[in-house]
């Protein structure tokens, strides 16, 4: 999974802003950058002034610069024509081909022989135009997708409608991106964020990240302007392998609670209706009991067991993370997250509880897929 910031000069960022946003971002491995010359707002002057300065500086740490770039737009970079060579000899390595340019011309400037990557508008392709561009003779091994992000409130897009266009994209091996708000200081004019799905406006930064993660976006980009180093940091140690789920614990965890909850399991793939169920965790937890066993004097240690937590018998609504302890015999150690409300149960130990984002998170796991609790 690739990651990367946004950089909008001469909008609301100091130079020294871009610049130390740049080297911060490039420190924790971050290796794409994301400018746009289709801006309203953005000062000419400015843009021209920065613009060289900050690609040199992002060339100069091998950093990816994604210019998104129409016809129109050619005037701010003082170009009277598309010319490949002139963008590439600036430090523009990937361009973002949005309104104006025609599925012959795209398929044209797929065959360049300087490595410049297309990136194509996620949000607005559709499989009658991926077929053309592949009769048109495309290098679709060229191409990349990014969806849209989108200033205005209520205009992002939808969860269901971004993952059928990412799935349609990487079906036809295009890797697809999409961005998440910064909560630190939106962009101007609107000052809105700018997410790609209208659910990250209301939700927090980790969240949106190991949102996009799960649905299976090959790169994740910030499109806000300046986020704070916690978010960076976040982005920088997101891990697409495993989804990441974060609970609300319950007191009182044991210790081989806590260090069984600090592994990553995979879900069944005989898959249950009522549970998600794990593939490793009775194993993990015989490891850890005999590990603990071991650790005990021989006239203290019985047979190792998962006792059952005092007080317990809670509900367990839709979202509850437990454990079988050892009432429930063989199955002694097994993790799962209930789908649905069940009843209390004094075979099963309730751990903690996802709040409701992060249940809708459980849809992504499908049977085979690993995930973890942070």
């Amino acid at each position: 999974m690739e990651k990367g910031i946004s950089i909008y000069p001469g909008l609301d960022n100091t130079r020294e802003e871009n610049l130390a946003l740049i080297q911060a971002a490039a420190r924790l491995g971050i290796s794409r950058i994301f400018t746009s010359l289709q801006i309203p707002e953005t000062h000419k002057e400015t843009f021209r002034q920065q613009l060289d300065e900050l690609l040199q500086l992002a060339n100069t740490l091998n950093m990816d610069v994604i210019s998104d770039i129409s016809p129109a737009s050619l005037e701010l970079l003082g170009m009277e024509e598309l010319s490949l060579p002139r963008l590439c000899q600036r430090g523009l390595r990937t361009l973002r081909l949005d309104d104006g340019f025609t599925t012959a011309q795209i398929a044209e400037l797929s065959h360049n022989g300087l490595g410049i990557r297309l990136q194509l508008n996620a949000s607005v392709l559709n499989e009658a135009a991926l077929k053309e561009l592949q009769q048109q003779g495309c290098r679709l091994d060229r191409l990349e997708a990014l969806h849209n992000f989108f200033p205005r409130e209520n205009t992002g897009l939808s969860e269901s409608f971004a993952l059928q266009k990412t799935h349609l994209l990487q079906s036809y091996g295009i890797r697809t991106g999409a961005f998440v708000p910064s909560f630190a200081r939106p962009r101007s004019p609107l000052k809105a964020g700018l997410p790609t799905l209208e659910l990250h406006r209301e939700t927090g930064f980790s969240f949106a990240i190991r949102h996009l993660a799960a649905m299976g976006m090959d790169c994740i980009l910030i499109g806000d302007s300046l986020p704070e180093g916690q978010e960076l940091s976040a982005l920088a140690g997101l891990d697409g392998s495993a989804v990441a789920l974060k609970p609300e614990w319950l007191p009182g965890l044991t210790p081989l609670e806590k260090e069984l909850c600090s592994q990553v399991f995979t879900a069944r793939p005989d898959e249950a209706r009522d549970v998600l169920r794990t593939t490793e965790s009775r194993r993990l937890a015989a490891q850890l009991l005999q590990k603990q066993a071991q650790g005990k004097n021989s006239s203290e240690s019985n047979s190792p067991a998962i006792a059952p937590r005092q007080g317990q018998g809670l509900p367990r609504p839709a979202g509850t993370i437990t454990l079988d302890n050892q009432l429930y015999q063989r199955y002694q150690g097994e993790l799962q997250i209930t789908r649905t409300d069940l009843p209390p149960d004094r075979r099963i130990n309730v751990l903690g509880h996802l709040s409701a984002p992060e249940q809708r998170l459980l849809k992504y796991i499908s049977p085979g897929r690993q995930f973890r609790f942070i």
